[in-house]
């Protein structure tokens, strides 16, 4: 387990992806929630995450051919490639450094019509690129520290459609595209469900939980065997966030399966994970996730608040928040009560103009909201009562 402090994303610019015709996130802080109604794009972003972790994970043609090719991932009657960019630094003080990717479709597939890796190293210097490939050809600069003036190395790749950052990450002597690919290839987006969680898996030890949570009987049991410690805080905060709830417990059964059994403090016999209530097993889902001995570079979490009880959603927004110390987290919600106990750069409302498109705005640069926090009003009830001057949260959004 590292006790250094995570990479952390500063911005995100999308371009031509799906309702992200145009999108631009800067000054991320190590918690960002987006807020919205029901198809204001918010899962497209978190998607575009996903999308690159995939590409990493599995390969380019694959994560497009998820998602339906351009017919379906292209922006609706744009052109041109589709652009992800993000800025990150691999340390607080360290330089920044860009990522940009650009992806474009032929009559054979996807291709990489450009993705170049650079940082500005000096403070008044100019930026430079030391990775810069086009359809599977270009250069790379190696070494810890690459500069400017360094010589550039011919690198070719396998094919148009393969990425440079994860090819040549994994070569030693190329050290910053191996943080990067380290960095991408750690990043943990969960769309977990109640009823995934709730089932019976084959005993085995497992390290982290999976993006839907199934395996978190194999996860308890992990840390009830590696990292007692850590359970115990798990359940110390459970049962401060869950009245009555005592404890947790995995249980092997005889035909090799196992089992999760909760325990009430008023009663002496535990009750199987499928009669305790969806937000007792979600809660300590998400909390699971974020007291991972060693978690995620990046957590993203989709819309918490299906089936967990309102007053627990403040709750888990401190939780969030504290975990940032650990991770970045990127979460989605169309709750008021997540954001209630958030500063108001945290959060930034997505919503859809006339033309189809999603914009975004942070809350922090909405005008008048710093007055009504100063006068001790909560985002959520700022939101609900039509203070933000984008995002109405009654106006009607189709998906």
């Amino acid at each position: 387990m590292s006790d250094a402090a995570p990479p952390r994303i500063e911005s995100l610019r999308v371009e031509n992806y799906r309702a992200l015709r145009s999108i631009h996130f800067d000054k991320l802080t190590p918690l960002t929630v987006l807020l919205g109604a029901n198809g204001s794009g918010k899962s497209t972003v978190f998607d575009v995450f996903a999308f690159l972790a995939e590409c990493f994970d599995d390969g380019l043609r694959k994560a497009w051919d998820r998602r339906g090719r351009f017919r379906e991932l292209r922006s609706r009657d744009a052109e041109g490639p589709v652009v992800i960019e993000i800025k990150y630094r691999e340390l607080p003080k360290a330089p920044l450094i860009t990522y940009h990717l650009e992806i474009d479709e032929t009559a054979r597939g996807p291709v990489i019509s450009q993705e170049r890796l650079g940082w500005k190293r000096q403070r008044y210097g100019a930026s430079f690129a030391f990775l810069d490939y086009k359809l599977g050809k270009g250069k790379v600069i190696s070494g810890e520290q690459p500069e400017s003036n360094d010589a550039r190395i011919d690198r070719p790749l396998s094919g148009p459609d393969v990425l440079a950052v994860n090819t040549l990450g994994q070569l030693a002597e190329n050290p910053r595209v191996i943080a990067l690919r380290d960095f991408i290839t750690s990043w943990h987006l969960s769309y977990l469900s109640a009823a995934a969680t709730r089932g019976n898996p084959v005993a085995g030890a497992e390290e982290r939980l999976s993006e839907t949570g199934e395996n978190l009987p194999n996860v308890i049991q992990y840390l009830h065997e590696q990292h007692p410690e850590r359970l115990r805080g798990i359940f110390d905060t459970l049962q401060r966030r869950v009245p009555r709830l005592e404890t947790v417990v995995p249980e092997i059964l005889a035909d090799g399966r196992l089992m999760l059994l909760f325990k009430d403090a008023p009663f002496s016999k535990p009750v199987l994970s499928k009669f305790a209530s969806d937000g007792t097993i979600k809660m300590l889902s998400y909390l699971t996730l974020l007291y991972d001995p060693d978690p995620p570079r990046l957590i993203g979490i989709e819309e918490p608040e299906n089936y967990l009880h309102p007053r627990l959603l403040p709750e888990l927004a401190e939780e969030c928040d504290q975990a940032t110390a650990r991770a970045q987290l990127l979460v989605t919600t169309h709750s008021p009560f997540l954001i209630d106990p958030l500063r108001s750069e945290q959060v930034w409302m997505l919503y859809r103009e006339a033309d189809g498109y999603t914009r975004c705005k942070r809350i922090a640069d909405m005008s008048g909201i710093r007055e009504f926090i100063d006068a001790g009003a909560k985002l959520g009830e700022l939101w609900m009562e039509g203070h933000f001057d984008v995002g109405d949260p009654l106006q009607r959004v189709d998906a």
